[in-house]
């Protein structure tokens, strides 16, 4: 390094001389590399930490222009900007990638300041600089983490908005339409709490990449959350090109997966929304989809569905019932309790005699009255209020068949639906030994009834969980079978006891031969099984003669009796007995 043209700085504090040995060795072993070049930009000086950071000797650079270090990513407007302001500042510093000896490029930033003489005129150019690559590197996760979803790596919620705003000003102005679809996957809450989170997000990883390959590279594709992810489709010619996408979707994410030892099956409910037609505002075309993605699930799942504006409504609706719902269920006590067990009696064909009662749910609501199960249902198991819900309604039943004991009815068994997601609940057999021995029952006196279609996921789990409620000496019994996809040869590997016939083959077993035959065959299926069959649904006296003629065992139905609350069930119940006796 020349020596200073200017006699040596002063300490203004110590009055003490900085000698050039004390410069030189800041200047030798600062961590910054410091590159000094004379005024016509040719290299005369560089440090220790430049040899490290570029790998070039001082020897190798010394008469060399800095361009040898020039990574060539940089162009003339961004060198011109840099020559521009030294002129006018004396001095310019920003990040620029520049190239080591071994060819590698890198990230630095760069600080240079002009150095004039007593004259002002230019005698050197001091740069130095720092390697960024690490800080860098940490911007980008933290961008990365920003704006995409950890566990799928998609845009995240807060790129979606930005991304589809800009789509829609794009639409705007070239008069493009878009299409917006949100997509929920059918059944992944059962998926998540019976196999746990980690299989969860393996799924969800695998639904992401088949999405991604579903649609082109200039779709978006984004999860917002849980199970819902959203597709943007910014170029669209109309509807029809949206529906086919949807078809497309559709099909790839039914396809079965493997996620570690387990054969997992989820599918999409999807609401679309399109751009200008059903709104021109982000929020608006959102709130739409979602309308219709609701709209999808009400319509069986596994389909798509277009918006329209009477399903606002409805998705009000759902909302407020929703609200209900939830208020009804967290303030559930011995004072006050919206919710009533109903109980239909099931008849021997042999005997005449009732021989079990099957629990009905049913909801007073303050603000919609007597609410269907069909409706309240099916919002339960979506939102997962149906486990406290149903684990109301064992403990009901417990004490419903406690008290028809105490009136002198031991010889009726009552029968309790269970959900899927009651089903495979950690808690099941405890609830229910603590509500068996809290009202002095015994095991024989419930039945468990699970529909066909909970038999059937996650046969290994099932068959665990059956095994041990059989164990206790539970009944068992298939609910709705005949509507499912049973395989006959995992039935007969299940410890059950009783198959419900659908009610759906029942109504017209006097017109239908495909119910009649399919009547016919399943009740001789069940025998050969060692099974009880029982018929739902029984409301002529032409239907009750067809199934005992076929040798069902049990029927149910308003032929008998409708849904009863306890006290006209017990008097209904005397009148039973008193007749035969």
């Amino acid at each position: 390094m020349l020596p200073p043209e200017k006699p040596p700085p002063t300490d203004a504090d110590d009055g003490f001389p900085l000698s050039s040995a004390i410069l030189w060795r800041a200047y030798e072993q600062s961590h910054e590399a410091v590159l000094i070049s004379d005024k016509e930009n040719r290299i005369i000086a560089a440090n220790a930490a430049f040899t490290r950071l570029t790998g070039y000797t001082a020897a190798e650079v010394i008469g060399q222009n800095p361009r040898i270090l020039a990574s060539g990513n940089a162009g003339p407007e961004f060198y011109n900007g840099m020559w521009e302001s030294l002129s006018q500042y004396d001095a310019w510093e920003g990040e620029i990638w520049d190239r080591r000896k071994d060819g590698s490029i890198y990230p630095k930033w760069l600080c240079i300041s002009v150095v004039r003489n007593a004259s002002g005129l230019i005698s050197n150019y001091v740069a130095n600089f720092t390697d960024i690559s690490a800080s860098k590197q940490a911007a980008d996760r933290l961008a990365q983490l920003a704006y995409h979803d950890v566990l799928t790596h998609l845009p995240n919620r807060l790129a979606f908005e930005s991304q589809l705003a800009h789509a829609l000003r794009v639409c705007e102005r070239e008069g493009r339409q878009l299409a917006l679809m949100l997509i929920d996957l059918d059944n992944f809450k059962n998926i998540n709490d019976t196999l746990g989170h980690h299989t969860g997000d393996e799924l969800l990883q695998q639904v992401a990449r088949r999405l991604r390959e579903s649609v082109r590279a200039s779709d978006l594709v984004a999860r917002l959350g849980g199970d819902e992810f959203v597709v943007v489709l910014p170029e669209i010619e109309g509807p029809q090109t949206a529906a086919r996408v949807a078809n497309k979707i559709q099909v790839a994410v039914a396809e079965n997966y493997w996620v570690g030892e387990h054969l997992l099956y989820t599918t999409p409910s999807i609401g679309i929304s399109l751009y200008p037609g059903d709104g021109t505002d982000p929020g608006i075309l959102l709130r739409n989809a979602d309308s219709a993605m609701y709209h999808a699930k009400n319509a069986g799942r596994n389909n798509h569905q277009f918006y329209a504006s009477r399903m606002n409504e409805a998705a009000g609706e759902r909302l407020q019932l929703e609200n209900e719902l939830r208020q009804a269920i967290s303030s559930i006590s011995p004072e006050n309790c919206e919710f009533s067990l109903h109980l239909q009696p099931q008849i021997d064909t042999t005997t005449g005699r009732v021989v079990g009662l099957e629990a009905l749910l049913r909801w007073t609501s303050p603000t919609y009255g007597m609410v269907s199960p069909m409706r309240f249902v099916a919002i339960a198991e979506e939102t997962g209020l149906i486990q406290p819900l149903g684990d109301w309604v064992i403990w009901e039943a417990c004490r419903i068949t406690h008290q028809l004991r105490t009136h002198g009815i031991d010889d009726v068994r009552l029968a309790i639906n269970i959900s899927a997601q009651q089903l495979r609940h950690e808690n099941l057999l405890l609830l229910i030994q603590g509500a068996l021995a809290c009202y002095d029952l015994k095991p024989q006196d419930i039945e468990l009834e699970v529909t066909e279609s909970t038999a059937m996921q996650n046969p290994e789990i099932t068959l665990s969980i059956l095994d041990q409620l059989s164990a206790m000496g539970i009944m068992l019994a298939i609910d709705d079978f005949g509507t499912g996809y049973s395989s006959l040869a995992y039935l007969k590997h299940l410890p059950i006891n009783r198959l419900k016939l659908d009610r759906s083959f029942v109504t017209d077993i006097e017109t239908d031969p495909n119910d009649a035959a399919i009547c016919t065959a399943t009740i001789a299926l069940g025998h050969s099984l060692g099974l009880e069959l029982v018929a739902e649904g029984v409301e002529t006296e032409a239907q009750r003669a067809f199934l005992t003629h076929l040798g069902c065992d049990v029927l149910q139905g308003y032929l008998y009796s409708k849904p009863m609350p306890f006290d006209e069930t017990l008097a209904y119940l005397k009148e039973c007995r008193s007749a035969s006796e």
